[in-house]
């Protein structure tokens, strides 16, 4: 089926879920509110701070919002591709107290269950290193378009913006309840301190990459641990065509280790002119330019 033809089928189907969704609301006493959201609404920092003002709002008036991604404008290069990114960022777009994701099995285990029968659940998550040591293997629940690799993702998102995530099994009765109560039901992460800005959060996790700047040595290491702005003199390459303003990954040379990311100040063709140059000679051959190539106000690390 043709792209086209899926917006269509979306088109009539999007109407119909939100209803049911309203019906089943309604009976409860519950206003709801219909919102759709695509991946640009994240992307672009304009429609990120209109997205949360409206949602911001629909709770201070009581109303729920039934979210979901919309498929009927979304092409396939802007698509979140799985609900779980979705909720994440809808989950720091509001500033959430709890982000519950639900699934077919009770929560993450030590190893994939219909395979191992000896995998353990786990019902908490303190230390995000312990994640490493998990097999989460890849998707392969038959409800939903995401898996449980997604949903760790999800959860290190939320997490970081100080967020506390349960990963828990859809057909347990009373499942949402027995959350938000704080019961012991599937697998719990705990929220961690902010080490960042909402902007910074934004950049990180809502802002796609449009291309590389590979840096030196140096470079990788002030901005690592000494927290300064990138400078022409530490590039040694660039990569994929981008614009002054879009989002870059900057990487080491020798490791090709995603070092962070950040809003470059100039644009690849640029970049490619006056990369290894002193910040004198910089200013000199782009009088109009800014001395730094990533200020440190807007470049986030990729760990941390």
């Amino acid at each position: 089926m043709e792209t086209v033809e899926l917006q269509a089928v979306s088109a009539i189907g999007q109407g119909r879920l939100y209803q049911r969704y309203f019906e089943l609301l309604g009976a409860a006493g519950i206003t709801t509110a219909q919102v759709l959201l695509t991946s640009y609404d994240i992307e672009a920092r304009s429609q990120y701070l209109n997205a949360r003002g409206t949602l911001r709002k629909l709770l201070e008036w009581g109303i729920v919002p039934v979210i979901n991604e919309n498929d009927t404008t979304s092409a396939d290069e802007i698509r979140y591709g799985d609900n779980d990114f979705l909720a994440a960022q809808v989950a720091i777009l509001v500033q959430a107290d709890l982000l519950l994701l639900l699934t077919d099995t009770e929560g993450l285990y030590t190893n994939d269950p219909s395979v191992d029968p000896h995998a353990r659940l786990i019902e908490e998550v303190s230390d995000r290193s312990l994640l490493d040591r998990i097999e989460a293997g890849e998707p392969s629940s038959s409800i939903g378009s995401g898996g449980m690799k997604s949903k760790i993702v999800a959860a290190d998102m939320a997490t970081s913006a100080n967020i506390e995530v349960v990963i828990a099994s859809g057909g347990r009765a009373g499942v949402i309840r027995a959350a938000a109560a704080g019961e012991r039901v599937g697998t719990r992460f705990h929220p961690l301190k902010p080490t960042m800005s909402s902007f910074k959060l934004w950049l990180k996790y809502g802002r796609p990459s449009s291309g590389a700047i590979i840096v030196d040595a140096g470079a990788a290491e002030a901005l690592r641990r000494r927290g300064k702005s990138l400078l022409a003199a530490g590039i040694v390459a660039v990569e994929g065509e981008f614009a002054a303003g879009e989002a870059v990954d900057v990487l080491e040379e020798k490791s090709r280790a995603v070092i962070g990311k950040g809003v470059a100040a100039y644009s690849a063709k640029e970049l490619d002119r006056i990369k290894g140059m002193q910040s004198g000679d910089v200013i000199k051959a782009m009088p109009h330019g800014e001395e730094e190539v990533v200020h440190r106000d807007y470049f986030v690390l990729a760990e941390g």
